[in-house]
């Protein structure tokens, strides 16, 4: 018998062979729960929108199946997406943004057109923190002005972290098996860490940025976000790969092996050297501060991950100053923004920065409750001339800090194969370098702790093994439990 809560990739699949589950009943069942939990009930709000064609979709995967044609290891199984990636269909792709409820998306981005031949169902969007929490500086996590505030599953008054918190609580509260996050500065590991999901934030280049609504072109990416290693090595396979309208990812061609979920391998910490990076796991972290239930819970995860075979090297320590990156997103987020809202429908209300700012201006009760001053200052502080002297010494501080100074290092003095972190930090997602965020864990008030595997650039074999050994033997993710 089938059983919802907690299904993987896996049991589905198995379901499926079986004749128990077809994937429109699946569907179904992802729906009840999104009005039971999600709009009901404890209200999680991950959800922005349901996709009024998903029963339809999955109705035809199923016939397709009954033909014989599988379109991958993921046919059928439902997705939710953030709501900053394209889909062209019966869905706005707003980013949060009331400014953008008109914004009918009229291509696909990259990584929606793959996973819709790969055979998912696209169910849905996820709520996010607006504009991928780039329009104030003050902002809640998990707020947008058009969806409101998503809730962690494990404690509602806990915080969810980062722009891709509907998609962590929508795996987290089984809401769905499988989504998509994006992240610029921590927001698929920062909502992994603090919603009981594992999170996947890939090498710059490996997955397309086309079509998603950006911030920084130096640092977006797009990522699985699961309740499981396994199903995030599944998802990857579907969304990495070349595109030819996306620059980043020319260099990843050779570099990608035709499937992750063959390096999920109990003992792939065995004979690691895992270098422990501390930074941030301290008391005076402003975001969350590492207090003593923290403390024992990374010394349980760093004494699990020797206990299966890794050489440790407590003394991995990189660093990097706060807001390092900052005036690098904003000269980036202006011109980006500009050029995807460029490509949106002539007759959307907004179709530049200025646009935007002014359309908040004009609904301050409705749309700044946070204030705007990232906005601001992206129109107005930043030239948005990528010629300019401030941005061009910004952006080589940010390689040079994270990369020649920080992570290349660091790895090459030790000769380290993965870098853990206790406490997640910038150093992944500016550097491009990849990082995997899994369940380790519940502080004594029942929010989770999470922690992450960083490695070399398009070596996410190494940390999808290491992460998938480390989760084997821990088996810390714990199931939301819901009045």
């Amino acid at each position: 018998m089938f059983i919802l809560e907690e299904c993987t990739v896996e049991s589905i699949n198995q379901a499926f062979a079986k004749g128990e589950l077809t994937s429109y009943e699946l569907t179904l069942m992802y729906l009840e729960r999104i009005a039971k939990f999600d709009q009901d009930g404890p209200k999680l709000n991950s959800v922005l929108e349901v996709n009024p064609d998903a029963l339809f979709i999955a109705a035809a995967m199923d016939r397709e199946r009954e033909m014989g044609k599988i379109r991958s290891a993921l046919h059928g199984i439902p997705i939710i997406l953030k709501d900053n990636i394209n889909t062209k269909d019966k869905m706005r792709t707003s980013a949060g943004s009331i400014a953008l409820d008109d914004n009918f998306a009229a291509y696909d981005a990259h990584i929606a057109a793959r996973i819709r031949d790969g055979g998912l169902v696209i169910l849905g969007k996820a709520n996010m923190t607006e504009l991928a929490n780039f329009m104030s500086y003050n902002m809640n996590g998990g707020y947008s002005s058009r969806g409101g505030q998503v809730v962690n599953p494990y404690k509602s008054d806990a915080p969810v972290y980062g722009s891709s918190g509907g998609s962590a609580v929508a795996v987290s509260g089984n809401i769905c098996a499988l989504a998509i996050g994006t992240e610029t500065n921590g927001s698929i590991i920062a909502p992994s860490f603090i919603n009981g999901c594992t999170g996947i934030k890939p090498t710059m280049g490996l997955v397309s940025r086309a079509g998603i609504i950006p911030i920084s072109n130096s640092q977006d990416t797009a990522g699985p976000m699961t309740r499981t290693v396994a199903d995030s090595a599944a998802l990857l396979n579907i969304i990495a790969g070349y595109d030819e309208n996306d620059p980043a990812t020319w260099v990843s061609e050779g570099k990608i092996p035709k499937d992750y979920t063959k390096f999920l391998d109990a003992d792939g910490l065995k004979g690691l050297r895992v270098g422990i990076n501390w930074f941030k796991a301290d008391k005076e972290n402003k975001l969350r501060p590492f207090d003593e239930d923290l403390q024992a819970l990374a010394k349980a995860a760093i004494d699990t991950i020797a206990k299966c075979g890794a050489e440790i090297l407590d003394n991995a320590f990189v660093t990097i100053e706060d807001g390092i990156d900052l005036n690098v997103m904003l000269y980036e987020f202006q011109k980006g923004l500009n050029a995807y809202l460029a490509t949106t429908n002539p007759s959307n209300k907004v179709r530049s920065l200025k646009d935007m700012i002014d359309y908040y201006g004009d609904h301050p009760k409705e749309g700044l409750k946070y204030g705007m001053g990232r906005l601001l200052d992206a129109q107005y502080k930043a030239s948005g001339n990528l010629n300019d002297p401030e941005y061009i010494n910004a952006r080589l501080n940010c390689i040079n800090k994270t990369r020649t100074e920080g992570l290349e290092r660091v790895f090459d003095e030790l000769k380290l194969d993965v870098l853990v972190c206790p406490m997640f930090s910038g150093l992944s997602p500016i550097s491009g370098y990849p990082s995997i965020c899994v369940p380790a864990g519940y502080k004594k008030d029942g929010t989770p702790y999470g922690i992450t595997f960083i490695g070399k650039p398009f070596d996410e074999k190494t940390i999808i093994a290491a992460a998938y050994a480390y989760e084997q033997a821990s088996k810390m993710r714990k199931v939301p439990v819901f009045d």
